[in-house]
This record gives C-alpha cells, structure tokens and sequence, in this order.
C-alpha cells in the first residue's frame, strides 16, 4: 500500500510540474510531498527529479519510472472499473489532449453539457498541437487530426472535416483570386512550421490530382496564428472547415478553389488500449460521436 501511495504521489507530482501543485491537489503540505518524494528516491537508489529554485523536470530515469507507475495506477483503475464500469456513473477526473483549434471551435461549446450530464467528472483539458505520449502524459483520451501513424493506440473515428483553402476579402482584392492550382505558386501561401505534410496542397485540376508544395513569406508553428495572419490579409490559408466557416459565413473570409480542393481530414479520438475501456472514457467518446455535427 505504502509504494502505491508513493506512486501516486509521485504521478501527480509528474502531472502538475511542482510540489507546491501536487501539494494542493492532493491537499498535503508541499514539505510532506518533498519528504516523500525524496524517501522514494533513497529507496530506489535514483534521482527523479531535477531540482531548480524555480521548477523540477523529470530525469531520465524519473521518465522511465513515471510511464511504469502510470502503468500499474491504470491497472488498478481497470481492475476497479471491471467491477461495475458499466453500472455506475463516471467519476474522477478525465484528462483530454486536443488541438487548439478543434477545442475551441468544437470541444468547448459541448462541455458544459457533457458535464451536465457527469456532474461526478471533472475536466483537465490539456491543448496542444504536438503528438504527445499519452501514457507519459497521464492523458485518458486525445482527439487528432488527420493520419493516424501511432498503431499502438485505439482510436474511433469521430467524423471528417473538409480543409478549405481561403484568404481575405483585402488580400484577394490586392493579389487576385487563383484559378487553378498552378496559381498557388504566384501566391503567399501561409505554412506550419511543426508538419511539413500540412503545407503539400492537394487538388484537382481536369480530373488529376495534383498536389503543389506551396511557399510564401510566412511560417508559424501555431495553426491559430495561421488562422489570425489570414483574417489580417496575410494571405492564402488551408484550413478545417470547423475553424473557418464562421468566418466565410461573415464574409471575414473567402473561399477558393473549392471545385478544385477535395481535402478531408479525419477526426479520431485515441487512447491506451486496456481490456476494460474506463467509463469515463467511454462515456466521453459516444457522447463526441452523439453531439459532433
């Protein structure tokens, strides 16, 4: 029982980045945190942690202890969840990974309900456009985007989103509107920095794929930022139809090329395969698949 404990304290310390953090989720003292912390990492022989005055970082060997400690926490977890996962309503906390712009556009507005309807759950919504190791991360379940290339994960595809390439009303009035693909190439085409595959354009012209590795004088490693950069006529962007429709719907943005763009990305939600999948996940997953348009 005593290295469970140590364990779990040792997860959150991981999770929260602090001992002062870990401290208050787990309503301890951050000296008794420290004390434990470190009565662990005497018993085992090894450093966890790289201390600073400002902040502490996992070692390498932390690293490697951190994904067997989450490990054998999970199983406990599914062991508690075998015996009634299905006949008891989820509670706990339920940590999702997102991309910033699929929690803004479509994550956010139906939490509020999701968590109506659990009021026994609680949220800790982690965004970021990185692929993430999700056992490493203590993260119960991510939504991404696109090709999945991960295979040891489970994932449902939750639906399929367009990419629809548009610009300003000013910057097409400045620059013109491109007609073809081979127009992409006269064109400042904005880029992400993080997914070279993001900025090969595929489209169709006489009924031939074609796909143009467009170029231009901005590069960000941040979709919002692309999505910003195009609304102040920066140029043209290819983006999911959930993050611009608003936009086009305002006339903030004009699409291009659409007979020609036949891009579509799928949304897929991911998580550790177990034998028994946590309630709170299952939950969390058929609701996306019940409320996404």
């Amino acid at each position: 029982m005593e290295k469970l404990t140590e364990m779990s304290v040792f997860a959150e310390v991981a999770r929260c980045g602090s001992f002062s953090a870990a401290a208050r989720q787990l309503q301890q003292s951050p000296s008794a945190i420290s004390k434990l912390i470190t009565r662990l990492e005497k018993r085992l022989g090894a450093r966890l942690f790289n201390r600073t005055t400002r902040q502490i970082s996992l070692t390498e060997g932390g690293e490697v202890y951190l994904r067997r400690c989450l490990s054998i926490l999970d199983d406990i977890e599914d062991a508690e969840e075998v015996l009634g996962a299905y006949g008891r309503e989820p509670k706990g906390r339920l940590t999702i990974n997102s991309t910033a712009g699929f929690a803004q556009h479509c994550l956010l507005p139906l939490l509020p309900l999701f968590q109506q309807c659990y009021p026994h759950l609680s949220i800790d919504l982690q965004v970021s456009g990185d692929t993430i190791d999700l056992v490493a991360k203590g993260v119960d379940v991510a939504v991404r985007m696109g090709d999945l290339n991960d295979t040891s994960l489970v994932a449902r595809k939750l639906w399929e989103s367009p990419r629809i390439i548009c610009a300003s009303p000013s910057y097409l009035e400045q620059y013109g509107t491109p007609q073809c693909a081979e127009d992409l190439r006269q064109h400042n085409c904005l880029r992400l920095s993080t997914a070279p595959v993001f900025n090969k354009w595929a489209l169709t012209d006489s009924g031939a794929r074609q796909v143009v590795d467009v170029s231009g004088d901005f590069i960000t490693d941040k979709v919002d930022v692309l999505h910003m950069h195009a609304l102040q006529g920066g140029g043209l962007v290819r983006l999911a139809k959930f993050v611009v429709e608003e936009d086009i719907d305002a006339g903030r943005l004009v699409p291009v090329l659409a007979g020609s763009n036949q891009e579509v990305q799928g949304v897929h939600a991911v998580y550790v395969h177990r034998q028994h999948l946590p309630s709170k996940i299952r939950v969390f997953v058929d609701f996306l698949l019940k409320n996404l348009p």
